[in-house]
């Protein structure tokens, strides 16, 4: 049987039985704490014992852990509970939200609060390996050094805001590795290969431990699993990071408009189907009047309405789709064999999509840049804009 820890924390209260924090109660408690867990849902637990109301919990904690899904949740549930929180109690803030908020947070509960965001989910919070994010003064951070090294290894770090950053930016790369492949998953189906084995390849590549973290969930028949992170959270993560970083993030749109229950693990997000055909058709079409050089594919490829622009011969143009079929002879042209064209990128959002494509004419290679949008009969290339880059070497 596990000897209790006789630390000055006494009681933990954890607000939030989500995911994390049952994980966390659970993990706590089988370390020796008394613990006591609230939950706004109002779900009990099997593991510790829950109470209806966050001030009991609060009441006879020495520490308070929050394991809460955002910002305001926060805000929320601390100002629920403010007027039972002892002056001596502290707030250990697991929970991922937005630096701003943090920083506020660390103000309004100064050398009391803890700001403390981890990396890992839930079976490294089961296994005491979390890795910990502390942005406390040194006396806070002295007594909850404790609790957090049950959880698993702590860094300090120097402000709550740095902390919140830090983990959002863990994330991001998260983000990216489920992006990238969902990018190899769909590859690897466009060139007829089994799932089976374009996964065995990529646990050997840099995505490696991913794929084998998540094979249950990868494979052509998932194996029942319950998820660890969803796609609800990871995307609420990357909208937090491009807000507070003002910088753009295809991550965040990328996530947001996954095809998939959001409640699902992240995993999921990199099995979803490829972009279906009927969004590829108009680019389709652009390419073979390019490579035939007859206009009519570009009267099936645009809106009528379409206009192409960009930087031709020094000056900007702007043509109407007429104007533009006038440039084609309605014949290849003559280096045709050697000429290529590649869809680089195609992002789908509800009803209206945007997509780059990449053109290798002779010496000239040109970027296209395409707003669809899905229309009565399918999807057609609203607007185009390129740029033209020419070799002189």
């Amino acid at each position: 049987m596990t000897t209790p820890h006789t630390t000055t924390q006494g009681t933990i209260a954890v607000l939030g039985l989500g995911r994390m924090g049952e994980a966390i109660a659970t993990r706590l408690a089988t370390q020796g704490w008394n613990v006591v867990g609230w939950t706004r849902s109002g779900r009990t637990s099997d593991a510790v014992k829950t109470t209806g109301d966050p001030n009991d919990a609060v009441a006879v904690a020495d520490l308070v852990l929050l394991a809460l899904f955002d910002g305001p949740a926060c805000r929320q549930v601390l100002d629920d509970v403010r007027d039972s929180l002892r002056t001596d109690t502290l707030v250990l803030n697991t929970s991922t939200i937005a630096p701003a908020q943090a920083s506020e947070l660390a103000r309004q509960f100064g050398p009391s609060y803890v700001h403390a965001p981890v990396l890992g989910s839930v079976p490294a919070v089961a296994s005491g390996t979390l890795q910990i994010l502390a942005a406390a003064d040194h006396d806070a951070l002295d007594r909850a050094r404790p609790v957090l090294e049950a959880l698993g290894t702590v860094r300090h770090i120097d402000d709550a805001s740095t902390a919140a950053s830090l983990k959002l930016i863990a994330n991001s790369s998260l983000a990216g590795a489920v992006l990238a492949l969902r990018d190899s998953l769909r590859q690897a189906d466009a060139l007829g290969l089994s799932r089976a084995q374009a996964l065995d390849v990529l646990e050997l590549g840099q995505l490696g431990g991913l794929v084998a973290r998540k094979r249950p969930f990868l494979d052509t028949h998932p194996a029942p699993a319950a998820a660890t992170f969803t796609i609800q959270a990871l995307s609420k993560d990357m909208a937090l990071l491009a807000d507070a970083s003002n910088t753009p993030l295809r991550s965040a749109s990328g996530l947001a408009d996954t095809p998939a229950d959001p409640e699902a693990d992240i995993a999921v997000a990199a099995t979803v189907p490829a972009v279906e055909d009927a969004v590829l058709e108009p680019l389709r079409a652009y390419i073979r009047g390019h490579a035939t050089g007859d206009p009519s594919h570009f009267r099936d490829a645009f809106l009528p309405t379409a206009h192409i622009e960009g930087i031709r011969d020094g000056a900007f143009v702007s043509w109407h789709l007429d104007e533009y079929c006038t440039l084609f002879p309605g014949r290849p042209a003559p280096d045709e064999p050697t000429r290529t064209r590649r869809i680089d990128a195609v992002d789908v959002h509800g009803t209206v999509a945007t997509a780059t494509m990449t053109l290798s004419h002779g010496a000239d290679t040109f970027t296209d840049i395409f707003l669809l949008t899905q229309v009565t009969d399918g999807w057609r290339i609203a607007n185009k804009a390129y740029h033209r880059r020419t070799c002189t070497t």
